[in-house]
């Protein structure tokens, strides 16, 4: 079976930076499960895979727009630490669930200068060319409550 729309796949894959720095890795946990054609994983990465089979292996590199987008400037604002209530201690790498205009979204703690406070609302594979390389394990239909749900049941994927 090819990968195509409304398909589950199960991919085997390794993500690295421009400088081959590994960034995650399907090693540690299994395949990764998703529903192809419903934005469950990045798009570049679907399209490379639509077509492809059970036993494919590939390369492919994919720039930020069909990635995690471009590192967004207006994303990035600096507040005074007292807005962080509650929190004892705030170092960098630190992530907090901030209330938007667009709802809630996750911020990154990326400076600390005396009272100020740094935070970054970019994903933070922003801006980055990302460099997978890729087995297909599974190709399969999606069963009628996958498609409801909109992403893949069972193993590796996920339980109700």
């Amino acid at each position: 079976m090819q990968i195509s729309q409304d398909s589950i796949v199960l991919i085997d894959y390794r993500l690295t930076d421009d400088a081959g720095n590994e960034i995650d890795s399907s090693a540690d946990h299994g395949p990764l499960a998703y529903l192809h054609g419903h934005s469950n994983i990045v798009p570049g990465l679907e399209q490379a895979l639509e077509g492809r089979g059970v036993g494919d292996e590939f390369k492919v590199s994919i720039e930020p727009a069909m990635g995690y987008g471009e590192n967004n400037p207006s994303l990035t604002q600096t507040l005074p630490s007292s807005m962080f209530g509650g929190v004892d201690q705030i170092a960098v790498g630190m992530q907090f669930h901030a209330q938007t205009d667009h709802g809630v979204e996750v911020v990154t703690v990326t400076a600390l200068e005396g009272d100020e406070v740094t935070i970054d609302g970019n994903h933070p594979l922003a801006g980055k060319t990302l460099h997978f390389e890729v087995t297909v394990r599974e190709v399969r239909p999606a069963t009628a409550e996958e498609l409801d749900h909109g992403h893949a049941h069972g193993e590796h994927g996920h339980h109700h």
